[in-house]
């Protein structure tokens, strides 16, 4: 038996009170005190959550350009540096190994952060995709810890963090999928405007050695401000809210990127990269929509989506009562016919036929 895994944050969560659930091997808090109220905190103001468990790989290389455009979906040489840009890691036969978001750290520098539970997979493809480039691939994973701040208070809060230092651009002028560089007890700290809440938000990826004192020095600015720590819960419900899809839900070895709508990810102009031959999804097959229904009883992931004479029309990946919305929300694979928005259609929750109509993602927005 595999023993879990803790990020370097552990003592931390312990101390704070937290609940921990597996998830991909590791042993992550799933909350602090409520759901809801760390769910809202981050609509209306903050919340902090330790993403250490994430996977980080460095390619670094005169054709790591070249190399990238060849082993992931989208064309990454033509991203400036200072930029980031989500991406997908596909097989050979189309289907999703990852998804990832890359960052351009110099000409022939690029960060891959990439999810916890494909961590091995992701290594394997991405060494394995080497040979023709004059190309470095590490995992540096265990070297990081990974702290997001999320919420409209976010900024404010992380420009008065004692310790962040050398911040390479003003806070307020760091746009939306950029990074800026800094450094925290005087090391490298890159501070990027990303984010899977649906608010604007920063993660920052910090020496592993450095993270306690990190955590402690953003929880300190926050006091006052309405940050909260956060845990894997509220996590899942704001990003179902923002529609983005979680990999081992919504996107899988046997999905095809245009199935879950990430068809504008891969740039099938590109001469060669790999996946290409099989990306097109077969004919008929299923593809994601957005459910929305009324009442309290929500769909949860494996539920059969119906007709209204029972036939099955496809399967919930993810679901909630929505704490933003106040009503049942889903993600789905449907059969191409019952996807346009506005079809009528049901939940089966444990037996009984709840109405809900498809609807056009994300269910929820940022004010601006």
């Amino acid at each position: 038996m595999t023993e879990p895994r803790y990020t370097p944050l552990r003592a931390r969560h312990e101390a704070l009170g937290a609940s921990f659930t597996d998830f991909g091997g590791w042993q992550m808090p799933v909350r602090y005190t409520s759901d809801l109220a760390e769910h809202h905190a981050v609509r209306e103001a903050a919340g902090m959550f330790d993403i250490s468990h994430m996977a980080e790989f460095t390619v670094e290389g005169p054709d790591a350009a070249a190399y990238l455009d060849y082993a992931l979906a989208g064309r990454l040489s033509a991203m400036a540096v200072g930029k980031a840009k989500y991406s997908l890691l596909l097989a050979e036969d189309g289907g999703i190994v990852d998804d990832v978001i890359v960052y351009r750290l110099a000409d022939d520098d690029f960060l891959i952060i990439s999810n916890a539970g494909n961590r091995d997979a992701v290594r394997e493809a991405l060494q394995s995709r080497t040979q023709d480039f004059e190309v470095r691939v590490a995992d540096v994973s265990d070297s990081y810890a990974l702290i997001a701040v999320q919420g409209p208070a976010a900024e404010q809060i992380l420009a008065e963090v004692t310790g962040i230092e050398d911040v390479s651009i003003p806070w307020s002028e760091q746009k939306y999928y950029a990074w800026a560089s800094a450094s925290y007890a005087g090391k490298p700290l890159l501070l990027a405007r990303t984010g899977y809440t649906g608010e604007d938000g920063f993660e920052l990826l910090v020496a592993a050695e450095d993270a306690e004192a990190l955590w402690d020095a953003v929880l300190a600015a926050g006091q006052g401000r309405g940050l909260v720590p956060a845990g894997l819960a509220a996590r899942d419900t704001l990003r179902l809210e923002a529609g983005m899809p979680l990999y081992g839900h919504e996107l899988s070895r046997e999905t095809k990127p245009a199935q879950a709508g990430l068809g504008r990810v891969v740039v099938t102009e590109k001469e060669r990269f790999v996946g290409k031959d099989a990306v097109t999804p077969a004919a008929g097959a299923r593809v994601l929509v957005g459910l929305a229904a009324e009442g309290r009883r929500a769909g949860r992931a494996g539920y059969a989506v119906v007709a209204e004479d029972g036939g099955v029309l496809g399967e919930i990946t993810s679901g909630a009562l929505s704490p933003t919305l106040g009503h049942p929300i889903a993600m789905a694979f449907v059969d191409p016919a019952s996807a346009e928005e506005g079809t009528a259609v049901f939940l089966d929750v444990r037996g009984t036929k709840i109405p809900a109509t498809v609807t056009a993602l994300p269910f929820y927005r940022r004010k601006k």
